[in-house]
């Protein structure tokens, strides 16, 4: 029931924004009526792969190539919409421009070509950065570390349809050469039943680092049953942080890495968030606290947290859409300075959802050095 409501709202919102595009952009182009017509053809093909796409998304049986074409009508209707506002602005602007009617109808053509031609230049872009992870080094200072550490964060990577054992075991090629002291995935690393996703899950039996690979479960997890991925993952050899915490270094020399559910939790009444629990028998040592939304932050009142890593924000991962997500969180990306105790940093997140696009919000791997 819960997928219905979601599904209906989702292509409602995708059916208006394309007759948005249809009215305010196709419709007023200085094109003929016949390349007019089939645009708006192209467009109702592309809503029908937005309703394909919710069918096949979390049963990823069909070929990649498929999966793909599926995926993107969604980027395409959200980059297509934000091309329509800039148009509309602009050719609002053009009418009141002091032109006689030969310039106004050169710079109105000069316009369409432009709008249409950097429309389809920021989707291949915004394609092309999704596959493309870049690694960004963060240097954090913790008061009372005695020693520097070298922590790699992932975050995001939604395994699951075009999420699969190649694009895993590459970020796992990439991570190893960075010599991490500890590796920490701080959720939504499954984004399908678990079934369709143990292939892409073995790959990361692979990773390397000198204390481990830890794990917190993010809010999609809760979608594809939280504890059949919890179990999986905890027999690859890495251990999923339940609201408790372990040491990492020599006794005295590291810190206390903490972790705890997704917020998600408190909706659903199973796999609760808990700091205080999260929090017992550590000691004096600085604490890193993984919490899978930024939001989570506002939990932490009395207790002494040093840094916090998260994700889920995805960085906007589609401009203008970071806009949004901060509504809804109060970090979007980076590192950014809570309090006087507290920093956190948020990944933007290794993989992607929904269309493989991403523009202004690179997919990352990040090199975190604290000392």
């Amino acid at each position: 029931m819960r997928f219905i409501i979601f599904a209906t709202i989702f292509l409602t919102v995708m059916s208006l924004l394309t007759l948005y595009i249809s009215k305010r952009l196709v419709n007023k182009l200085h094109f003929s009526n016949k390349i007019k017509r089939y645009i708006n053809i192209f467009l109702i093909i592309n809503l029908f792969g937005v309703l394909s796409y919710l069918i096949v998304r979390y049963n990823p049986v069909v070929p990649n190539l498929v999966y793909f074409l599926l995926s993107v009508p969604i980027g395409l209707i959200f980059l297509l919409f934000i091309a329509t506002i800039i148009y509309d602005i602009s050719s609002s602007l053009l009418k009141k421009a002091p032109l006689n009617e030969n310039r106004r109808t050169f710079f109105k053509k000069s316009l369409d070509i432009s709008a249409l031609t950097l429309a389809s230049a920021v989707n291949a872009k915004a394609m092309y950065n999704a596959r493309n992870i870049q690694l960004e080094k963060v240097n954090i200072k913790i008061k009372n570390l005695k020693k520097p550490y070298k922590i790699v964060q992932l975050s995001d990577i939604h395994i699951g349809g075009l999420i699969d054992k190649e694009f895993i075991s590459s970020i796992v090629r990439q991570l190893n050469l960075l010599k991490a002291d500890i590796v920490v995935i701080t959720g939504d690393l499954v984004d399908t039943d678990i079934k369709y996703a143990k292939e892409a899950l073995e790959e990361l039996r692979y990773l390397k680092s000198t204390f481990g690979t830890y794990f917190i479960v993010g809010n999609h997890e809760y979608f594809h049953g939280v504890q059949s991925i919890i179990d999986y993952v905890n027999n690859l050899g890495i251990k999923t942080l339940e609201n408790e915490n372990v040491y990492i270094g020599e006794k005295g020399e590291g810190f206390n890495l903490l972790g705890v559910y997704d917020v998600m939790g408190n909706s659903v009444n199973a796999y609760i968030p808990d700091l205080k629990k999260a929090l017992i028998n550590t000691d004096t040592s600085p604490k890193i606290l993984l919490a899978h939304q930024p939001k989570f932050i506002e939990e932490i009142k009395d207790e002494k947290i040093d840094l916090v890593l998260s994700g889920h924000t995805h960085g906007g991962q589609i401009f203008p859409f970071n806009f949004l997500v901060k509504l809804q969180q109060p970090y979007v990306k980076g590192l950014n300075k809570h309090d006087e105790n507290t920093q956190i940093y948020v990944n933007k997140g290794t993989g992607f959802w929904g269309p493989p696009m991403r523009l202004g919000a690179s997919s990352e791997i990040t090199l975190i050095n604290i000392s």
